[in-house]
C-alpha cells in the first residue's frame, strides 16, 4: 500500500508540477506588474470592506473560511517534513511559492467571484463552475469536481486528523481513537449546520489562534534574538546550495520547499475559490485581492513561525533521500508536530507541547470543516440539473469516518495521500486559469480604471466582453434599472 501511494505521489509531484506552480505565479506576477506589492493597502482595506447577506457572506468571512483551510498542520507539521528532507533552504522556497502565488490566488478567486452562481439561498463557485462556464469543457469540470470531492472529502481530512491525534498524545497522552472519536462528533455538529455555521465558526477561531501561534513565536525569536542574523544566513545560503553542510541537497530544498508551499497555501491549487466565490462584494476583483494577501497570512507570518521556532532552537533534524542524517537536533521524534512540540517545550517548559497540541487542534480542525464546505460545493455543482440530497449525506459520513481513520493510521501514508489529493487539483486548476487568466486580468484592469475614476468599482461583465457570468449580468440590469426609475423621477 505504501509503496503503490509513493509511486504516484511521485508522478504527481514530477519536477514538472514544481515548475508549473512556480512559473505561472512568475508569469501572473508580471503580467499583473505584481499586484501583491501594488495593491497592498488595498488588500488590507478590503478586508473589513463588505458585509454579509442572505445569499453571501462578508470579505472578512470569506477570508476566514479561506483561511481556515491554508492554515492547519501544513503551517506546523508541513514546515517540520520540508526542513527535515529539504534542509532550511526549503523554507526560502516556501517563502517564494508565497510571494508568487498571491497572484495566482489572485486570478482563481477573481475567477470564481465572475461565475459564481445563486444555487438555493447561497453563493456558490469554484474551478468547475469557471471551468465551465468560461473555457465550455464540462468533461473538464466534472473532472475537476470529482478529483476535489475525492481529495477533500477522503484524502485530505486524515492528514489534519493524524496531526491532531499525534500532538495530543505527545503533550497529555490521550489515545489517538478517543481523539478521532471527538473529533468526528464536532465535526458532524459544524457541517450540518451549513455555510453560515461554518463561516461564524471560522471567523471567531482561526485569527485568534493564528495570532496567539504568531506571538508565541516572536516571544521565542525575541528571546534568541543574537542567533537570527545566523538563521536568515542559513536559510539562504541552503537554498542556492552555498552552505557546506545542505548544500548536496538543494534540489530536495526547491522540492519541497514548492511542495509543502502549495500544501500550506494552497495558492493555485484550487480550494481558495471555493470560499471566495461565497463573498458578497460588488466587484469580483475585490475577493480576489483580498485572497491574494490570504496567502501572505498564511505562509509570510504562521509558517514563518513555525520555521523560526526549529531553526533557532535548533530542535529539527535533516536527512538525506536515502534516510541518513545530515543534522540532528532533535532525537527519537517523528518528522511532524513533534519537532515544534519539543522546540517550545525547551523553551517554556511545561507549557510548549500543550500549546502546539492546542494551536493544532484548531488549525487542523477547521482546516477539515474547510474541506467540507469545498466538496459540498462541488457536490451543489453537480447536483445543480438533478436533487441528490443523498450525496451530501454521504459526504458528511465519509468525512466523519476519514477524520476518525486518519487519528489511527500512520502519518507517512496520511502525508503522501493528502500529497495526492493536493497534486490532482493543483494540476487540474492551473491549466484552467492559465487559459482563463485574460478574465482575470480583464477584471483587474476595470477595477483599477474604476478607482482611478474616483468610482466605487461595479462589475458589468456585457461592457467587458466576459460572457457566460449570469449572477453578474443580473445583478448589473438591476442596476440599470434601479439607477433609470430614479432618473424618471
Amino acid at each position: 500500500m505504501e509503496e503503490l501511494v509513493g509511486s504516484i505521489n511521485g508522478i504527481i509531484w514530477s519536477p514538472a508540477l514544481i515548475a508549473l506552480c512556480l512559473g505561472v505565479g512568475l508569469y501572473f506576477s508580471i503580467r499583473s506588474r505584481f499586484l501583491q506589492v501594488r495593491h497592498l493597502r488595498e488588500m488590507l482595506r478590503l478586508m473589513m470592506e463588505g458585509k454579509s447577506s442572505e445569499q453571501g457572506v462578508s470579505s472578512f468571512q470569506a477570508l476566514a473560511m479561506t483561511l481556515a483551510g491554508r492554515v492547519g498542520t501544513g503551517n506546523i507539521a508541513g514546515v517540520a517534513t520540508a526542513i527535515t528532507f529539504g534542509g532550511p533552504g526549503s523554507v526560502f522556497w516556501m517563502w517564494a511559492v508565497a510571494f508568487l502565488g498571491a497572484s495566482s490566488a489572485f486570478v482563481e478567486s477573481t475567477l470564481g467571484q465572475v461565475y459564481k452562481e445563486q444555487i438555493g439561498k447561497e453563493y456558490r463557485g469554484g474551478p468547475a463552475f469557471y471551468i465551465e462556464k468560461g473555457l465550455g469543457m464540462k468533461w473538464y469540470a466534472w473532472t475537476f469536481a470529482i478529483a476535489t470531492i475525492l481529495a477533500t472529502g477522503v484524502l485530505l481530512p486524515g492528514v489534519q486528523a493524524n496531526s491532531i491525534a499525534e500532538s495530543l498524545k505527545t503533550a497529555t497522552g490521550i489515545d489517538p481513537a478517543v481523539t478521532g472519536a471527538v473529533l468526528a462528533i464536532a465535526l458532524g455538529v459544524i457541517i450540518f449546520g451549513g455555510v453560515k455555521r461554518i463561516a461564524q465558526f471560522a471567523e471567531i477561531v482561526v485569527p485568534f489562534m493564528a495570532l496567539a501561534y504568531i506571538l508565541v513565536a516572536c516571544v521565542i525569536v525575541c528571546l534568541n534574538i543574537g542567533q537570527l542574523p545566523g538563521v536568515l544566513k542559513l536559510i539562504f545560503t541552503s537554498a542556492f546550495g552555498m552552505d557546506a553542510a545542505f548544500g548536496a541537497i538543494v534540489g530536495m530544498a526547491v522540492q519541497w520547499g514548492v511542495k509543502r508551499g502549495v500544501y500550506s497555501n494552497e495558492a493555485g491549487q484550487g480550494t481558495g475559490p471555493h470560499a471566495s466565490s461565497a463573498a458578497e462584494v460588488s466587484h469580483p476583483a475585490k475577493q480576489g485581492l483580498v485572497q491574494g494577501f490570504s496567502v501572505y497570512i498564511d505562509t509570510l507570518f504562521v509558517c514563518s513561525a513555525t520555521a523560526f521556532m526549529l531553526l533557532i532552537t535548533g530542535q529539527y533534524n535533516v536527512e538525506r533521500a536515502d534516510g541518513s542524517a545530515i543534522y540532528t537536533g532533535v532525537h527519537g521524534v517523528a518528522a511532524g508536530p513533534g519537532y515544534v512540540q519539543t522546540a517550545l517545550e525547551n523553551v517554556m517548559p511545561g507549557f510548549g507541547s500543550l500549546f502546539v497540541a492546542l494551536a493544532l487542534l484548531f488549525f487542523a480542525f477547521t482546516t477539515i470543516v474547510a474541506y467540507y464546505y469545498i466538496a459540498e460545493t462541488n457536490i451543489a455543482y453537480i447536483n445543480r440539473a438533478a436533487h441528490r440530497p443523498w450525496m451530501s449525506v454521504v459526504l458528511k459520513l465519509c468525512m466523519m469516518a476519514a477524520t476518525v481513520y486518519g487519528c489511527v493510521k500512520t502519518a507517512d501514508v496520511a502525508w503522501a495521500l493528502g500529497d495526492i489529493g493536493v497534486g490532482l487539483m493543483a494540476w487540474l486548476n492551473i491549466v484552467a486559469i492559465v487559459l482563463l487568466r485574460n478574465v482575470a486580468f480583464t477584471c483587474l484592469r476595470d477595477y483599477e480604471a474604476q478607482q482611478k475614476a474616483g468610482k466605487e468599482p461595479e462589475f458589468d461583465p456585457a461592457r467587458l466582453g466576459i460572457a457566460n457570468a449570469a449572477y453578474w449580468e443580473g445583478r448589473a440590469k438591476a442596476r440599470a434599472g434601479a439607477e433609470t426609475a430614479v432618473h424618471e423621477h
